[in-house]
């Protein structure tokens, strides 16, 4: 498909950068992701471009890879020794869901096609106040799908440093697989420590803000300082979600522990 068929162009006029309906919607989006550390994008994608990418990923599903992990939400699989067990450093955190790296998806699937759309990367730099953004290189991480079957979830966890994370949803579970965060957990200057523990022990539901994910909704968040998760999906549909990776410096290679760790790239790609 080419890029102008999956891209809805008549709600996200993001072309022409002259476009007075251009500048107006990426200076709403970046005041709303500024405002609330998150900004979703209803209707990003057509519906046919979001049913092939669907279809694209069942039939790639028996090359994911099954990922349970047991870890923190510094995304630790070891605490501190030193730290009282309630420290959030030693509150062990249980996520799983199966992963289809970029080298299992298909070259003319819809979210390789808009992720490598000039415009697009484009827009999301104006957006996350990040100009210029260059694609990964990485054979795994520039472009992923994550499939959450019943009983499959993302623990509470913080992004570790990326200044923001992208991702498109592509098909809803029937029930649960709700995206959920805590805007503005921590910061850069305050680990806020008692505040994180209140939160993993859901002592603070009031703060916590369930992000509408509507199938073919493009969402852009900074997940590094908003403890984020999603919980558990039920039901038989597949929660399918597409998570988008952008640099600040071209030519970036992932790091091969993380690749073995996430994809499962100590088993021979397909």
């Amino acid at each position: 498909m080419r890029p102008e068929d999956i891209v809805n162009l008549d709600l996200y006029p993001i072309l022409d950068p002259a476009n007075p309906d251009r500048a107006a919607l990426v200076a709403r989006l970046k005041r709303e992701l500024d405002e609330n550390q998150y900004v979703s994008l209803p209707d990003f994608i057509r519906p046919e471009a979001r049913e092939r990418a669907v279809q694209d990923a069942i039939e790639a599903l028996p090359h994911a890879h099954q990922n349970s992990s047991n870890r923190n939400c510094y995304l630790q699989r070891q605490g501190g020794p030193s730290l009282p067990a309630a420290h959030p450093r030693n509150m062990m955190l249980e996520a799983r869901a199966r992963m289809l790296a970029y080298d299992r998806i298909p070259d003319d699937c819809p979210v390789k096609t808009l992720y490598h759309w000039e415009p697009v990367r484009r827009m999301v730099a104006e957006i996350v106040g990040t100009d210029p953004l260059y694609d990964n290189e990485d054979p795994c991480q520039p472009v992923n799908l994550v499939c959450y079957r019943t009983g499959d979830q993302s623990a509470w966890h913080f992004d570790s440093t990326n200044a923001f994370t992208m991702t498109l949803m592509l098909q809803a579970s029937e029930q649960g697989g709700e995206f959920e965060m805590v805007p503005d957990t921590r910061s850069d200057e305050d680990q806020n420590y008692d505040y994180v523990r209140r939160v993993l022990q859901g002592e603070c539901p009031q703060d916590v803000v369930s992000v509408a994910r509507s199938a073919g909704a493009l969402c852009i968040f900074r997940g590094c300082n908003s403890v984020h998760r999603v919980s558990p999906a039920e039901g038989k549909t597949m929660r399918i979600m597409g998570v988008f990776v952008y640099e600040r410096e071209p030519g970036v290679i992932g790091d091969p522990e993380v690749n073995a760790t996430i994809y499962g790239r100590d088993v021979a790609p397909a």
